[in-house]
């Protein structure tokens, strides 16, 4: 029997359910149905990476080069239940299947040209092992098997648990996330350019923090790609 044929089975015991609007997928569709995937909220950041809203968050905070994000994002819309799955629901395959697609559409506009390695955000080792995976470190994967480029784990680590972001304004929320990242394995890095993935980049705090540590790697170039973005 054909793994086809297994798939096609465990979707009739099972059906898998469309992130976003939570209709059952096709045999062909993964994570997101057609019509979500269509109509997802493109930021198209991808072809404008040195000088645009995501990117201008980092001016004076963070040598970042470039950013980037697939679409917008805003809470409680069609989209943000995608990205609760992700955090929440225990759905690593979500992360993968997204970094996946993030990954094709971004290296149609050459985002990827010149990156040597991935650096996902990390999460606290605490929050790592509540929710059983690093949502970002999916994201990576998923970005690697389209891009071939390596993900690296082991370069920055987070020392501990800040307060959520979630109800603070923009400046409790460097002042929350600074000095939360520490170096850990940066032999090999110096001169690299690094692409540094997140799930979600609303004030770009936590980002502008884990890149400022980067920073302090001799002659290193920063980008940063998440999946969504907020709009402020």
């Amino acid at each position: 029997m054909t793994t086809s044929f297994w798939s096609r089975l465990l979707d009739v015991i099972s059906p898998r359910q469309c992130a976003v609007c939570g209709c059952r997928l096709s045999i062909s569709e993964h994570a997101v149905c057609a019509s979500c995937y269509l109509h997802l909220p493109r930021t198209t950041y991808q072809f404008s990476p040195y000088d645009n809203p995501m990117t201008q968050l980092f001016w004076g905070l963070a040598p970042v080069s470039r950013a980037a994000a697939m679409f917008f994002y805003e809470p409680h819309s069609e989209v943000a239940r995608l990205v609760y799955d992700l955090k929440y629901a225990d759905r690593p395959d979500l992360g993968e299947e997204m970094g996946r697609m993030m990954a094709e559409e971004m290296r149609i506009a050459g985002y990827f040209e010149g990156v040597d390695a991935i650096i996902p955000v990390p999460l606290s080792p605490k929050r790592e092992r509540q929710r059983g995976y690093n949502q970002s470190e999916m994201l990576a994967r998923g970005i690697h098997e389209i891009t071939g480029i390596p993900v690296m784990t082991k370069v920055v680590s987070r020392k501990h648990f800040q307060q959520s972001q979630t109800s603070l304004m923009r400046h409790q929320r460097q002042e929350n996330v600074a000095d939360i990242f520490e170096l850990r394995s940066a032999e090999g890095m110096a001169g690299k350019h690094l692409l540094l993935v997140d799930d979600i980049c609303t004030t770009g705090a936590t980002l502008a923090s884990c890149s400022n540590m980067l920073s302090t790697i001799p002659n290193i170039r920063i980008s940063i790609l998440t999946l969504g973005f907020t709009k402020s």
